[in-house]
């Protein structure tokens, strides 16, 4: 059986990673694809360390266990019956009236009015014990697929990729830390020789690409996408704009790398450009943006069980749908127009 070599590239996003556990939930399912390298922001960080841990662990089996204990951590829930009920399910109205609820009508005003810094000793990560439960011995292990986290340094706004032993709890967290819900995490940066303060890495990479790009690496990058690229609809609550404001921002690093991308490729066709072993990306995304449009921010930021199971069914299928139309096409050739991803 030949083996198709792949890498992903893994989107934040808050609990709406739980489309991306779906993706991932799937493609253990193929037993012909090897997930060769995984580059992750966010919440795609907290998937690609839960799915390297667990298939260190325990193979494809324990990738699965690994990423199901992570998200019913998150809020999800396994109760008879339900998966069939998400199936059925329509979580926009639900989303909409998560969005006006009195809960997160208060926490947005937490979050807008007080900082991070102001709860002195009562401050906590509630992610944190999730990422503490991880064996980093596997994380950071050479072992099994290349691992790339992104987190954006405060006082420089420039990437830095975490890998290898520098992949620690603080790595992860720092990963995801929106600057208006957690303080900024320090971590030593051994090139600038001080301790450095980290925000969410999707300011700068949603996800990185270019750490992907390694010899040792196959041509392919999968990214499972869930932020979307378009809606329709001007946002016109506050919420709604500042959900799209973050939504643009945090594509704007991924567009960026796939115009460049495109670029090296165009010349490569037109022969300005001689190949070299790693010229040729070969580009391809799982995303669902309909339900990510019937989705809101208030459901990035409040885990709920409907939502995360909607979402990871979601997940599911759409790789499903990405396997039977593509699958030919790894390691042959892009599936993506990336011109008109950035035009």
């Amino acid at each position: 059986m030949a083996v198709k070599r792949i890498n992903l590239a893994l989107q934040g996003g808050g609990a709406h990673g739980a489309f991306t556990w779906g993706v991932l939930d799937r493609l253990l399912d193929e037993e012909d694809i090897e997930i060769a390298g995984i580059s992750g922001t966010s919440a795609g960080a907290l998937n690609g360390a839960a799915y390297k841990a667990g298939i260190l662990a325990g193979g494809r089996d324990g990738a699965r266990a690994s990423l199901d204990a992570i998200w019913s951590g998150v809020g999800a829930s396994d109760l008879p019956g339900m998966a069939e009920w998400f199936r059925a399910a329509t979580v926009g109205p639900f989303a909409q009236a998560l969005e006006l609820s009195p809960l997160y009508a208060w926490s947005d005003a937490v979050a807008r009015t007080i900082s991070p810094y102001s709860y002195g000793p009562f401050y906590r990560n509630a992610v944190q014990p999730l990422v503490e439960a991880l064996n980093f011995d596997n994380v950071c292990a050479d072992e099994g697929p290349e691992l790339y986290i992104c987190a954006t340094a405060v006082r420089t706004g420039k990437i830095r990729i975490f890998t290898h032993d520098e992949i620690t709890t603080d790595a992860i967290l720092a990963s995801a830390c929106l600057p208006t819900m957690f303080q900024a995490v320090e971590i030593d940066d051994p090139k600038t020789g001080r301790r450095e303060a980290y925000w969410d890495g999707g300011y700068t990479g949603n996800p990185a690409l270019f750490p992907l790009f390694g010899d040792n690496l196959p041509d392919d990058i999968v990214i499972v996408n869930i932020n979307p690229l378009e809606r329709d609809q001007v946002p016109i609550t506050p919420q709604q704009i500042q959900n799209r404001i973050n939504e643009i921002s945090f594509n704007s690093s991924l567009l960026r790398e796939l115009r460049a991308i495109a670029f090296v490729q165009r010349l490569l066709e037109e022969g300005r450009l001689t190949s070299t072993d790693k010229s040729r990306v070969l580009v391809h995304m799982i995303s669902d943006d309909d339900l990510m449009n019937d989705l809101s921010v208030a459901t990035k930021l409040i885990p709920n069980p409907l939502v995360i199971g909607q979402l990871k069914h979601a997940g599911r299928t759409m790789t499903e749908r990405f396997l039977a139309e593509h699958k030919s096409d790894l390691n042959e050739r892009g599936t993506i127009d990336l011109a008109s991803m950035y035009s």
